[in-house]
C-alpha cells in the first residue's frame, strides 16, 4: 500500500516507521528538508535498535528504510497514495492548508487521516467540501513504533466505511483500536492525560514534591509507563500548551494552563527537543539526573 505521510516531526517520521516496518511504501513530506533528513537519522537510529534486538526478522534497517521516500512537496506525496496521514503542528490553520493541498492532489479514493490528538476532525475537515466524508482521526501515540494503540474518530460527516477501512489500516500496522464516536475535542485519551499532567505541574508549583518524585510516584505506584511530566518534555510542552489552550476553550478552566508552563514555553524551554524544559538534557537527549525543576539542579 502506498502511505503519505506529512510532517516529518517527531510523530511523522515514527508513523512513516511504523508503517515501512509493516511493508508499506511511505513518502514521507515536510517542507523542511533538514527536518526531512533529521526524521531519517532518527528512523535509522530506531531501526538498528530494533535489529539489534531481533525485531525486524529477516530484513535489515536499510531494507526498511528504502521503502521510505523524502519529498517537500505535498502535491507529490500524495499523487498515487492510498492513505494520507497528516501530522503537522496543532494548529487548525495549518492544517486546513495542508488539507486543501491534499485533496486536490491525491486520488479520489484515498483514505485521509490526522493525528491530531485533540482538535475538532469535523472542524479539520471543513475544507473537503464533499470529501469531508474520507476524513478520520487516526491518533497515534508516542513513541509510535512501540505504542500499541491508535485512537480512531469520527467527524460528523465521517462514514462508517471510512472509520472500517482506518481500523483495517491501523491493524496492518499490528496496531489496537479505539472509536471515538462522538467528535468532542480531547476525544477518549487527551483530556485524561491532559488533566493528569496539569495536577502534577500544579503539585510542583505548590511545593507538593519534586518533578522527579511526582514522575516516580506516577510510574511506580500507578504503573505509567512514563511520568507525566518527563512525557510533556519528551512530546514538546509547546505542543502541551498548545492543547491545552483548545481543551479549555472546548471544556473550560479546569484546563486552563499554569503560570509555570506559559513561563517555560515563553523561555524556549521546550522540553527534550531544546535541551532543557521542566528537565534538562544532555546533547543525546538523555535526561540529566536531579535536573528538574524544583530539585536544586539545572531545570530550575
Amino acid at each position: 500500500m502506498h502511505v503519505a505521510v506529512i510532517g516529518a516531526g517527531t510523530m511523522g517520521s515514527g508513523i512513516a516507521q511504523v508503517c515501512a516496518m509493516a511493508g508499506h511504501e511511505v513518502r514521507l513530506c515536510d517542507t523542511d528538508a533538514t527536518r526531512n533528513e533529521a526524521a531519517v537519522h532518527s528512523m535509522r537510529a530506531s531501526l538498528d535498535r530494533f535489529a539489534a534486538k531481533g525485531r525486524l526478522g529477516d530484513e535489515e534497517p536499510v531494507d526498511v528504510l528504502d521503502r521510505v521516500s523524502l519529498q517537500t512537496s505535498t502535491a507529490a506525496a500524495c499523487t498515487a497514495a492510498e492513505v494520507v496521514i497528516e501530522t503537522v503542528v496543532e494548529r487548525i490553520d495549518v492544517k486546513h492548508e495542508v488539507f486543501r493541498e491534499v485533496v486536490a492532489a491525491a486520488p479520489d479514493g484515498a483514505l485521509l487521516g490526522t493525528n491530531t490528538s485533540q482538535l475538532s476532525i469535523t472542524r479539520i475537515g471543513t475544507v473537503l467540501g464533499d470529501d469531508a466524508g474520507r476524513l478520520v482521526g487516526m491518533h497515534f501515540f508516542n513513541p509510535p513504533v512501540l505504542m500499541r494503540l491508535v485512537e480512531l474518530v469520527a467527524g460528523l460527516p465521517t462514514t462508517p466505511a471510512t472509520v472500517t477501512r482506518a481500523e483495517a489500516f491501523a491493524r496492518s500496522l499490528g496496531k489496537e483500536t479505539v472509536v471515538c464516536r462522538k467528535d468532542s475535542p480531547g476525544f477518549l485519551t487527551s483530556r485524561v492525560s491532559a488533566i493528569v499532567r496539569l495536577e502534577c505541574l500544579r503539585m510542583v508549583e505548590e511545593g507538593v514534591g519534586t518533578p522527579a518524585d511526582i514522575d516516580k510516584a506516577l510510574r511506580l505506584g500507578l504503573n505509567f509507563p512514563m511520568g507525566p511530566l518527563e512525557l510533556g518534555d519528551f512530546n514538546g510542552l509547546d505542543t502541551y500548551l498548545h492543547a491545552l489552550e483548545s481543551l479549555e476553550q472546548a471544556h473550560g478552566d479546569r484546563f486552563r494552563p499554569t503560570v509555570t508552563l506559559r513561563n517555560l514555553v515563553a523561555a524556549g524551554r521546550l522540553g527534550r527537543k531544546s535541551g532543557r524544559g521542566i528537565y534538562s538534557y544532555g546533547s543525546d537527549g538523555t535526561m540529566i539526573e536531579g535536573s528538574g525543576m524544583e530539585d536544586g539542579g539545572e531545570g530550575r
